[in-house]
Formats: structure tokens, C-alpha cells, sequence
């Protein structure tokens, strides 16, 4: 197996932020073949997608995260800024880790998918992400 953590900046704004081209480059460096690209992000308030970025589904699914999980008092979660708790059950709705085989060193994704960070919690600009590739 062979891994390895990136540091992403988020910022102080809601965020899909595509991670394909650091996956792509994970594969270089790990001199891939066949296997299991595993993404991880080790925090309790952001998730993993795969969809379309840049057509608007990015922020089609930040609308829809705000319309299902408002930012307001309701939270029993209640620190941090307002609405914070929210961020908290984001990721019971897109998961901490996805998974993707690849053949031949290159991740089997659809023509439009991407592999995205989704970080709704405004109080932490700093995500960690780590990528492991199991050969097999």
C-alpha cells in the first residue's frame, strides 16, 4: 500500500473543491498499475462527492446541502458559529471516503466525474486529505 496526506485550503466559504488533479498526480508518484484509489478526509465536518464540477453542479449541491441542513439555532451541535452543528451531520450524508479502482495507473471515473472535497464549516479553513492506493 502506499499514501500519502495533502493539505487543502478551503477558505471561509462553503466548498466543493475538485481533487482530481491531486488524485492524478498521487497515481504518478505512486507509479500506479491496478487497483483501489482510497480518499480520506479525517475530519468530522466535511465529505468526499464524486460529480460534475463546473456546470454548476458543484453549486447545485451547495444549495441543496443549505436547503437540507440550514445553517440556523436548531443544531443541539452549538459551537462554533451559527448553524455550525449542521456541519457536523454532513458527513452522515456524504461520507469522509470515497473509492475508485484504477487500471492502468488511471482512476476508472466517468466522462464528467470528479473526485470532490465538500466543506461546509466556516470555522476551519485547513483540511487534511489522504489518498491510498491498494494494488492489486
Amino acid at each position: 500500500m502506499y499514501s500519502t496526506e495533502i493539505e487543502v485550503r478551503t477558505g471561509s466559504v462553503a466548498v466543493v473543491h475538485d481533487l482530481t488533479k491531486d488524485a492524478e498526480a498521487f497515481l504518478r508518484d505512486a507509479d500506479a498499475e491496478d487497483g483501489i484509489l482510497h480518499v480520506f478526509v479525517p475530519h468530522a465536518t466535511s465529505g468526499l462527492a464524486i460529480l460534475e464540477t463546473g456546470a454548476g453542479s458543484d453549486e447545485d449541491l451547495l444549495t441543496a446541502l443549505d436547503e437540507l441542513l440550514p445553517r440556523d439555532g436548531r443544531w443541539r451541535h452549538q459551537h462554533g458559529s451559527p448553524g455550525h452543528g449542521r456541519d457536523h451531520v454532513l458527513p452522515a450524508l456524504l461520507p469522509p471516503f470515497a473509492t475508485i479502482p484504477v487500471i492502468g495507473g488511471v482512476m476508472t471515473l466517468g466522462t464528467w466525474q470528479s473526485v470532490c472535497l465538500v466543506d461546509t464549516n466556516l470555522d476551519n479553513p485547513v483540511r487534511r486529505v489522504r489518498f491510498s492506493l491498494l494494488e492489486g
